[in-house]
């Protein structure tokens, strides 16, 4: 099965990072990861990917509840840079939360693709890795 060849985690709990990051190793599903605490790091990261001219990850994984900078902020900010492959960017929101608010308001970005509850399973990245083929 093919894998993800570059992954973001935009995420501030360390468990699930660990545990999310130990399942995807068992399942194969990324070449190389990048992590972030926060959505303002995130922002700072994916700036300096485009500055150097590479490519963004073709996945990002999303919470939503974060310090310094949720992730409806890195949403508005994240579609101000422009990256040459920006268009092929999926992003999934991660989230344990089933607040249908959140359901809703994810509508309104086109780039958000799916809405994942947490912790993943190996089904969900499996998914992941079909649709991405």
């Amino acid at each position: 099965m093919k894998k993800i060849e570059k992954l973001c985690i935009i995420d501030d709990d360390p468990i699930f990072i660990y545990g999310t990051k130990r399942l995807m190793a068992e399942v194969g599903f990324y070449e190389s990861v990048v992590i972030y605490q926060n959505g303002q790091d995130a922002i700072d990261g994916l700036t300096a990917i485009t500055a150097n001219g590479e490519k963004f990850p073709s996945v990002i994984f999303l919470d939503l509840d974060m310090p310094i900078m949720n992730g409806w902020e890195f949403l508005e900010e994240f579609e101000k840079i422009s990256n040459s492959n920006v268009e092929k960017v999926v992003i999934y929101i991660v989230s344990s939360s089933v607040d249908p608010r959140d359901l809703e308001r994810i509508k309104n970005y086109k780039i958000v693709n799916n809405y994942i509850l947490k912790p993943f399973s190996k089904e969900d990245l499996d998914s992941i890795l079909e649709s991405s083929s």
